[in-house]
């Protein structure tokens, strides 16, 4: 019976699991990714654009309640309420494994995925439905500072610290490339309608006319007396405005290279010039703080934008909103402004740590991407319909809403200026 006893207590000995064993591994926690699904808005406004093309149906209009979200149509069924498109939701935030600040950024023309140009001279891509990273590339020697699409959506061109400008194609493969386009620095790159033509500005004080197919610099406009920081071609017309660390935004002709007019509204350097898609209002932003919009059928100040606290260092027209303007500033603020009105609509306070580099509103007009020297680049969306524009989110960003976002359904604003339309009830079967 010892015998018996001893042979079942060894049997019945507990079994130790091997510490790094199969079952012994910790479970990986289901990672989470916010997304913003455009699939849906998109169907949406295509079957309303052909259910309201009868001239007795109304606008469409957005509801108070939060059903209102599922009905949610793009930003271009808004052109009545440019308020809806007002960007203040974070969504994500992407950085690259190597932390480099970001110089510019640039969305790939059908929307799908964003470029961003590091300090590093590295191309990366980023998924733009989920936000996260697809590819790298190392495209420069030298931070990249300029990136811009042409027209017909098939070609990239880049330039860099050195002076150097790279022809890429839509798959991102370097086609061609000018190592001495400019002796410093090329700030900016702007095309012409036909894609024929393209201007290139630098901090050698010059701005280059360029034939795109032979590669060649065909007139050299030369005016400012300090360095070019921003060019950009008209949407129509033979007519180019650049703005200069003389504190000048300057009117060229191309076709004779000579400066139609010179605007003297800033006291600082002149960091953006943007043509409105109406082809009759140019925006400038610059270090001193202000944003002005310029009417050049009467070659006066339209308005002045005061509201940031540091300097202006970007600032875009909204894709469709032709009212609706975002700027970003030293301080890593983002504001939403409107023509017409007094004051920003809506703001991030802390949309990013550092200075905001550059800004990309997505082709369809939805989403909102942000580069800033704090190595990061954010993406941000519409609010929802209901959320107050005046709490703080998940981030630290404080976005507060102004008039025009108090009409749009978005709590936080002040009263309102106009009268939005109100819902009408569907009539009876």
């Amino acid at each position: 019976m010892q015998n018996f006893n001893a042979k079942n207590a060894q049997r019945v000995q507990p079994v130790i699991m091997q510490p790094y064993g199969l079952l012994a591994q910790r479970m990986k926690k289901p990672l989470q990714r916010r997304t913003v699904d455009w699939a849906g808005d998109v169907i949406r406004t295509r079957l309303h654009r052909i259910t309201s093309q009868h001239p007795s149906c109304d606008p469409p209009f957005v509801g108070t309640g939060p059903e209102a979200n599922y009905d949610l149509l793009l930003p271009q069924a808004y052109a009545h309420l440019p308020a809806t498109s007002f960007a203040t939701k974070f969504v994500h935030s992407s950085t690259n494994k190597i932390r480099t600040p970001i110089c510019a950024l640039v969305w790939t023309p059908d929307g799908r995925r964003l470029l961003t140009g590091a300090q590093t001279g590295e191309f990366t891509l980023w998924n733009g439905l989920t936000f996260n990273f697809e590819t790298i590339l190392q495209a420069h020697d030298h931070p990249v500072r300029t990136l811009r699409w042409s027209h017909n959506r098939k070609w990239l061109l880049a330039g860099d610290d050195s002076g150097c400008l790279k022809y890429w194609a839509s798959n991102l493969n370097n086609v061609k490339a000018v190592p001495t386009a400019h002796k410093e620095s090329i700030r900016e790159v702007t095309f012409a309608v036909t894609d024929l033509k393209f201007a290139t500005c630098s901090d050698d004080t010059t701005i280059k006319v360029w034939d795109f197919v032979r590669c060649q610099a065909e007139n050299t406009l030369s005016g400012h007396g300090w360095d070019v920081k921003t060019v950009d071609w008209h949407p129509q017309k033979a007519l180019l405005a650049s703005g200069s660390k003389d504190n000048l935004v300057k009117l060229w002709d191309v076709r004779t290279g000579q400066d139609v007019s010179t605007f003297h509204g800033h006291k600082n350097t002149v960091m953006s010039v943007k043509w409105n898609q109406n082809g009759n209002w140019l925006l400038t932003a610059a270090r001193d703080q202000l944003l002005k919009v310029y009417d050049i059928r009467t070659m006066q100040e339209m308005q002045v934008f005061k509201g940031h606290r540091r300097e202006v260092i970007c600032a875009l027209w909204h894709p469709f909103h032709e009212e609706m303007i975002t700027s970003g500033s030293y301080d890593g603020s983002i504001l939403h402004w409107l023509v017409g009105y007094d004051g920003q609509q809506a703001e991030m306070q802390s949309g990013h740590e550092s200075c905001v580099n550059a800004l990309a509103w997505h082709p369809l007009g939805h989403v909102l991407c942000s580069g800033s020297q704090d190595f990061t680049t954010k993406f941000w969306c519409r609010n929802r319909v209901g959320d107050n524009l005046g709490e703080r989110d998940t981030t630290g960003t404080y976005a507060v809403g102004g008039d025009a976002a108090s009409t749009a359904g978005y709590g936080g604003g002040r009263s309102a200026p106009y009268n939005r339309r109100q819902p009408v009830p569907p009539p009876p079967l």
